[in-house]
């Protein structure tokens, strides 16, 4: 898991708990579970019966006064960035699929490992003179998968030599398993080495 997709989770894992810990508020309050289950809240705790209200009488107030393109405004604000974090949610990496089915067979009879499979490719990959050590796995639905392959290259490793090793052992891939297409996502990164010492 690359560190953009563990931040990623991170931050829509806490976004989600404060979400939660609001709605479980609101509920705590308006099915008055405080005083039917002889719970005393902490000091300035907010919400804490069916009569409390987020704004004050006086906020209230403020607020419709400044008319009805505010509230428009307000609830396009607020649906934007609702359609801002659905997006964000969607584009998150899926999880990979288990099994992939063979082309010209049923889902049930004929299916490869995703496992196997990309350990195969990396196989293939890493006795490339250019590669130093290389990542593989799919990702998509299993109807339409997809490949992301990460290399670390030596360091007079030539990318256009690994690349071309890359296609070569994908195509591969793709005709074992009978698909008719496998797009690829390569991600090149090249390994450290020492200083060069002059005797």
């Amino acid at each position: 898991m690359t560190e953009p997709t563990k931040t990623n989770r991170v931050l829509l894992g806490l976004l989600g708990l404060l979400l939660l810990g609001g709605g479980l508020l609101v509920l705590a309050s308006g099915a008055d579970l405080y005083r039917r289950w002889n719970l005393t809240p902490p000091a300035g705790w907010p919400l804490t019966a069916p009569s409390d209200v987020l704004l004050a009488r006086g906020d209230q107030n403020r607020w419709f006064d400044q008319g009805w393109w505010w509230w428009v405004a307000a609830a396009a604000a607020l649906a934007l960035l609702l359609l801002l974090a659905l997006t964000w949610l969607l584009s998150q990496p899926r999880r990979r699929p288990r099994r992939l089915p063979v082309a010209n067979t049923s889902r049930e009879s004929v299916v490869v490992d995703d496992h196997a499979l990309g350990e195969a490719l990396t196989t293939e990959l890493d006795v490339s003179p250019d590669v130093r050590r290389s990542r593989t796995r799919f990702f998509g639905p299993s109807s339409r998968p997809r490949v992301r392959i990460d290399l670390t290259l030596e360091p007079g490793g030539t990318p256009e030599h690994a690349l071309k090793d890359v296609r070569d052992a994908a195509d591969r891939a793709r005709d074992s398993a009978g698909w008719d297409r496998l797009p690829k996502e390569v991600r090149l990164g090249v390994a450290r080495h020492g200083p060069h010492r002059a005797e």
